[in-house]
């Protein structure tokens, strides 16, 4: 927050009778920095280090009060209206074990990665397929395609991205769940080229890929308002990319220790 702005906002916030005046003052800057296209992101899970870092101790309770007074809340996202997508038709190649029995406690990036496809429905009533791979250990999204259509060159076009993005002496983990496209030959042979060990879900079970499924409900819930406005796949894409970008490099994280994740994979790998 600008100089200006900030003795702004704390002039207009300060009461003489509000001993809470002051930390209001830093949860509203805080607050503002998350800001996603005008939509506050950072819960108060997130908010606690920050504040304390900044000298202030306070209980979940008295936070989420404050944030409540401030209107600083994250949105919420109803996932009843969400329009699961699933690619699930059965067993229609290879089924690979779960070799990660939701087990998400990798520490060292580049070594186990999740994947997934969900759907969003742009402002014209069509739909538009995101494909995403992600690194367990720094949140950090090292591929990600859109498509109008949930194909075999959308999955090889992520795949790709990867390629590009995967450094030399890395064979990580690629967990996803039964979905059709993981099951058959191209995307196995593939896979395998990149020296990629191939892991899926449990048939229905949503939470053994639990990590992209956190990706996909936070991209919806930060990004809701904003994707009806898009009214071609052109547009949600370069929306779509943005956010990427905006996730990889500014948005943080109590599991990456309040870094984002290109800063928690610098800084892991410099350790």
């Amino acid at each position: 927050m600008k100089r200006p702005t900030y003795y702004d906002e704390r002039k207009r916030i300060i009461n003489k009778n509000d001993k809470y005046a002051d930390v209001k003052v830093v949860i509203k800057e805080i607050a503002e920095k998350g800001k996603w296209r005008g939509s506050y992101t950072y819960g108060y899970r997130r908010i606690i280090p920050l504040l304390e870092k900044a000298g202030y101790h306070m209980a979940e309770t008295t936070l989420r009060r404050l944030m409540n007074e401030l209107g600083v809340q994250p949105a919420m996202y109803n996932r009843r209206k969400n329009n699961h997508y699933s690619s699930y038709k059965g067993t229609v190649g290879k089924v690979a074990d779960n070799l990660l029995n939701q087990t998400f406690d990798a520490t060292s990036p580049f070594t186990v990665l999740h994947t997934d496809v969900s759907q969003v429905r742009l402002g014209d009533s069509t739909w538009a397929y995101m494909s995403v791979i992600l690194d367990q250990a720094t949140k950090e999204v090292l591929a990600a395609s859109v498509s109008q259509s949930s194909n075999k060159l959308l999955i090889m076009d992520t795949l790709s991205q990867l390629e590009d993005n995967l450094p030399n002496n890395f064979n990580p983990i690629i967990h996803s769940d039964q979905g059709w496209h993981y099951q058959l030959d191209y995307y196995r042979e593939k896979i395998d080229s990149l020296g990629l060990i191939q892991s899926m879900s449990r048939k229905g079970n949503c939470l053994d890929n639990a990590p992209m499924e956190s990706f996909f409900h936070l991209f919806k819930v930060e990004s809701q308002p904003e994707i009806k406005k898009y009214k071609n796949i052109s547009q949600f894409t370069q929306f779509f990319n943005k956010y990427v970008n905006w996730h990889n490099n500014d948005r943080i994280s109590n599991k990456t220790k309040n870094m984002s994740p290109v800063d928690y994979r610098t800084h892991v790998l410099a350790a």
